[in-house]
C-alpha cells in the first residue's frame, strides 16, 4: 500500500482537531487573528482534503478588533453528538502583556458542518484550549487548561496548572456542577489542549505539553474514571520530535485522534519544518497524521514496519487500501476577481471583508481595495493575504493605483504580523511623484528603501520571489518584464520564532492603506501564486 506524505495541510495549519462522522472526517484548525475564523477541511480517505467554509465567518460569531497578532482563535475543538456539530474555541484576548491571559471560550453549534452555526454562547475563561466530550451517557463534558497568574515568573511553566473538567448542558447551554481538576500533567511540563475518549471502558486524556517550540509533545493517560485519577502512559509522550534533530517534521505535538469504521486510529498532530540549517519554522505549525497501535490498551505511533514508535514520521499509511498520494498539483494558481466573492484562499485581519473597504462590483473584473490604517494597527487594516505553502514560490499581482500623498500606499506584502513583514509599496512622494518603495519592519524597527520613479499613470505590475532562505521584490511596467527592487529579503523574519514567541506562519498578499483619509482607493485585476520546486516541497 502506498504511503502518504506528511504534512497532510501544508503552511499555517496549527493545532488539528479531528473528527469522524459518517463517511466523512473532519480538521479543524487555529486561525488567531486572521478571518474568518476557524479553517476547515473535510476528506473521505484521510489522503485527499478538501477546503470548506469557515464556520466562523460573521462578525456576529466572531470579532476580534484590536486584538494582538497571535491573539484570537485558539485551537478549536469540532465534536458530533446527538445530531449536532459542536464547536468550542477560544477567543484569546491577550496573552502577552503580563502574568494573565484574557481567554473566554465559546461554544456554537450546527446541523451541518456547513452550518448554519449557531451564535456563540460563553462557556468559561479560566484557561484557554477548551474541548467538548459527550459521554456514552448521555451527558457532556467541557475540558480545558487552567491559567494561573500567580505563577507566571517561574521560568518552568506552573501557570499551566491543570485541565479542569465541568459537565456541559446541552438544553440549556451553560456549565453545571463542580469544577474539577482531574490532570496536572506529566514531567514534561505545560499541559495544555486536552481532548478526552472513552475506549473498551477506558478513559483517555490527549493533552499537549512542553509548549508549542521544540520540546513539544502529546501526552497521553488513561482512567476508568471520568474525574480519575490518570495514569500516565508508561512510555510517554505519545508523539515528540524533542532530541530528535534529524527528524524532517519538528514540534510535534497537540493532536487529537479519530476512528476510522472499522476501528483503526489516526492521530492528527501539530509540526513544524524548518529551513535547512536554522530553527525558523516560516511555513508555520503544519498538520501532520500517523496511524496509532494500541498494546496493552495503550496508543503508539505506528512505524512504516508496524513498529510502536512516539515521533512522528515522513509518511503514514492510509486506512483506504486503494488510496494513493495526491498528485503534487503544485502548479500556479491565477486568482482573478470576477466573482461575486473573493476567493476563499484569502484572509483578512481580526474581521471580515466588508463591502466597504474590499469591493468586488466597484469596477468589473476588479477587487477594490479602500485605504485603511497603517500595516502596524491591530485595528482597519485593509489587507487580503494567503498562506506561504512552500519554501520557494513567486507571487505576483497588478495593481491600478494613483496616490496623491505619501500617506497613500498599496501594493504587495510578504508578512509574518505587525512588527515582522516586507511591503512593495506605490505611493507618492512631494519632489518625486509616483514611486514605489520597499519598507521592512523587522522586529518593530522600520527602514525604507526607496525605489523607482512611475509618474506614467495606469497599473504597475508587482512580484516577490522567495527562494527558502531569502526573498526579493520585483516590478515591471508592462507584465512581462521583471525588475528587481531593493536588497534580500531574510524569509527567517517571518516565522514562531524569530521575534519572542508567534503562533501563525508567513502570508503573501494585497493592501491598502491611506492613513489620511481612509478614502484612496487601489484596484487590483489578479493576484497569482506559483510554487517553486527546491527540493524540499511535497
Amino acid at each position: 500500500m502506498s504511503r502518504i506524505a506528511n504534512p497532510v495541510l501544508t503552511g499555517f495549519h496549527a493545532d488539528p482537531s479531528i473528527l469522524r462522522v459518517g463517511a466523512y472526517y473532519y480538521l479543524a484548525n487555529s486561525t488567531f487573528e486572521w478571518y474568518p475564523g476557524v479553517e476547515l477541511h473535510r476528506s473521505q480517505d484521510l489522503v485527499t482534503w478538501e477546503s470548506l467554509p469557515s464556520p466562523l465567518r460573521e462578525r456576529r460569531l466572531l470579532d476580534m478588533e484590536g486584538e494582538r497578532s497571535s491573539c484570537g482563535v485558539w485551537a478549536p475543538c469540532l465534536s458530533y453528538g446527538h445530531d449536532l456539530f459542536y464547536l468550542v474555541y477560544s477567543n484569546v484576548r491577550t496573552w502577552n502583556a503580563g502574568p494573565w491571559k484574557d481567554c473566554p471560550n465559546y461554544v456554537s453549534t450546527a446541523p451541518s458542518i456547513q452550518g448554519p452555526w449557531s451564535d456563540p454562547v460563553f462557556l468559561n475563561c479560566s484557561g484557554f484550549d477548551a474541548s467538548l466530550f459527550h459521554d456514552d451517557d448521555g451527558r457532556s463534558w467541557l475540558l480545558n487548561m487552567e491559567w494561573d497568574y500567580r505563577q507566571s515568573p517561574d521560568p518552568e511553566g506552573p501557570q499551566f496548572s491543570g485541565i479542569l473538567l465541568q459537565e456541559y448542558h446541552r438544553e440549556t447551554q451553560k456549565l453545571i456542577g463542580p469544577v474539577r481538576k482531574i490532570f496536572t500533567g506529566s514531567p514534561i511540563g505545560c499541559v495544555e489542549g486536552p481532548h478526552l475518549y472513552k475506549r473498551k471502558g477506558w478513559y483517555y486524556l490527549l493533552t499537549a505539553e512542553g509548549g508549542t517550540v521544540y520540546n513539544h509533545a502529546a501526552t497521553v493517560a488513561r482512567s476508568r474514571s471520568l474525574e480519575g485519577p490518570y495514569e500516565i502512559h508508561p512510555h510517554n509522550p505519545l508523539i515528540s520530535s524533542r532530541d530528535r534533530p534529524e527528524l524532517t517534521l519538528q514540534k510535534a505535538g497537540h493532536a487529537s485522534w479519530c476512528e476510522t469504521p472499522e476501528g483503526r486510529t489516526y492521530l492528527a498532530y501539530l509540526c513544524g519544518r524548518p529551513l535547512a540549517h536554522t530553527k525558523h519554522c516560516v511555513l508555520g505549525r503544519e498538520t501532520a497524521l500517523a496511524e496509532l497501535v494500541w498494546h496493552e490498551d495503550w496508543p503508539y505511533v505506528k512505524g512504516e514496519q508496524g513498529e510502536r514508535l512516539n515521533y512522528p514520521t515522513d509518511t503514514f499509511e492510509p486506512p483506504v487500501p486503494q488510496a494513493k498520494s495526491p498528485a503534487p498539483a503544485k502548479g500556479e494558481t491565477q486568482y482573478i476577481f470576477d466573482g461575486p466573492e473573493l476567493p476563499g484562499d484569502f484572509k483578512t485581519l481580526r474581521v471580515p471583508a466588508d463591502l466597504d473597504r474590499y469591493s468586488l462590483s466597484a469596477r468589473r473584473g476588479y477587487l477594490r481595495l479602500r485605504g485603511g490604517q497603517s500595516p502596524v494597527s491591530p485595528y482597519g487594516q485593509t489587507l487580503l493575504a494567503r498562506r506561504q505553502q512552500d519554501f520557494s514560490f513567486d507571487a505576483e499581482t497588478c495593481v491600478d493605483f494613483s496616490p496623491t500623498s505619501f500617506q497613500e500606499l498599496a501594493g504587495l506584502c510578504w508578512r509574518y504580523d505587525e512588527r515582522n513583514q516586507y511591503l512593495l509599496a506605490l505611493t507618492h512622494d512631494e519632489k518625486r511623484g509616483r514611486v514605489l518603495s520597499v519598507l521592512s519592519l523587522v522586529a518593530g524597527r522600520f527602514s525604507r528603501e526607496a525605489g523607482p520613479v512611475l509618474n506614467v499613470q495606469g497599473p504597475v505590475w508587482l512580484g516577490v520571489s522567495v527562494r527558502e532562505h531569502q526573498g526579493v521584490f520585483r516590478y515591471s511596467t508592462d507584465g512581462s518584464g521583471y525588475t528587481e527592487i531593493g536588497g534580500p529579503l531574510d524569509s527567517q523574519v517571518l516565522s514562531d520564532e524569530f521575534d519572542g514567541l508567534g503562533f501563525t506562519g508567513a502570508f503573501v498578499g494585497i493592501f491598502c492603506v491611506d492613513t489620511g483619509r481612509y478614502a484612496a482607493f487601489a484596484d487590483f485585476s489578479r493576484f497569482v501564486y506559483r510554487p517553486v520546486s527546491s527540493g524540499r516541497d511535497l
